[in-house]
């Protein structure tokens, strides 16, 4: 019988869940054993889920589950070292050149577990099976027009927190953008994706005009005068070693519009990264890294992006996860043995 653990995040501004009580439900129906950790920050409180007749467990207590507990939760665990001998479901951004993936890979090493990257849950056309992309494009998209809604004023964007729901977040926004004379333009790469068309669609309800750009409008490999010719510019797509760079550092002195762009794929320390002119994560508290001063340029690189619709975003994931994770035993459509092929070569090329 397999037994599930839904862990409580340990990351500040988190406060997002892989599974609904629904769906703990509905695993329990289906034999598997699963125990929630307390949360008192969770987007869906503890309450529901001991209403599901579920074990719940100690808010971290994880490290001291029983030894064939799949620990499941979403973003890092806390970087203290120690070796990992459970078998963890989460992101854990180790598989493309991260320097802290590599750290996170030994940890698993000196402990014999094993990662199932929930980045790398993909069906046999190498599709995800369930992302948080849309929401993260939503958010993402916003937290951009806040930071050029700032620059008009002659600022940078302040501190951002989560919202109760989508219409919260626009009607805040709304008011940040009233000072402005026009919307600005957005380009937006990967607009096919669900990630771009979160993005988009926020846009679209800011009244902001977007080009969408996606594989067809790259091919040529660059470079792109088009970018630096909008306001924003939106990054929606996971960076891989045929991405070209989008934005090249020279870009920062040449003549432009361009004054933000949205990282939202949020990658700045990978092999692969499209847009070099930054080198780190922006934060809640600073969303906006000032890259440029003279013409002005602003990143945002928040690399948690849907918790700040922390509700919506959960229900949405989970709802996509949910028929796979109950296959956990089964895996009769391959999707965790491909997550556990991907880890094992990648902790082969760590040897």
């Amino acid at each position: 019988m397999t037994h599930i653990w839904v862990r409580a995040e340990q990351r500040e501004n988190e406060t997002r869940v892989g599974v609904t009580p629904e769906g703990v439900t509905a695993l329990m129906a289906q034999g598997f054993d699963v125990t929630v950790e307390a949360c008192g920050t969770r987007a869906i409180e503890t309450a529901e889920y001991v209403a599901t007749g579920c074990a719940i467990a100690a808010m971290h207590s994880w490290p001291d589950a029983p030894s064939d507990a799949i620990i499941f939760g979403l973003k890092e665990l806390p970087d203290d070292g120690t070796p990992l001998p459970h078998t963890h479901i989460m992101f854990g951004h180790a598989f493309k050149g991260q320097l802290s993936g590599q750290t996170l890979l030994r940890r698993f090493q000196a402990g014999g577990g094993t990662l199932l990257d929930l980045e790398y849950l993909t069906n046999e056309a190498g599709r995800r099976v369930a992302a948080f992309g849309y929401w993260a494009g939503f958010a993402g998209a916003a937290v951009s027009l806040k930071a050029w809604a700032a620059q008009q004023r002659d600022a940078q964007c302040g501190p951002v927190t989560p919202y109760a729901n989508a219409e919260a977040l626009k009607t805040d926004l709304a008011g940040d953008m009233q000072a402005a004379c026009s919307p600005p333009t957005a380009l937006i790469i990967g607009a096919l994706g669900r990630v771009g068309t979160g993005a988009a669609d926020l846009c679209k309800a800011m009244g902001a005009p977007v080009t969408g750009w996606d594989m067809k409008e790259t091919s040529h490999g660059g470079p792109f005068p088009e970018i630096l010719s909008h306001d924003i510019f939106l990054n929606c797509i996971l960076a891989g070693p045929q991405t070209p760079v989008f934005v090249p550092k020279t870009a920062l002195t040449a003549p432009r519009s361009l004054s933000v762009i949205g990282d939202i794929a949020c990658d700045p320390d990978s092999d692969y990264n499209p847009v070099p002119v930054y080198d780190r994560a922006t934060t809640w508290a600073a969303p906006a890294l000032r890259v440029h001063t003279d013409p002005v340029m602003d990143v945002m690189a928040i690399d948690n992006l849907p918790s700040m619709l922390p509700l919506e975003s959960s229900q949405d994931f989970a709802g996509q996860l949910l028929p796979t994770l109950m296959q956990l035993e089964t895996d009769q459509d391959g999707v965790w043995s491909r997550a556990r092929a991907t880890f094992a070569s990648h902790m082969d090329a760590l040897n």
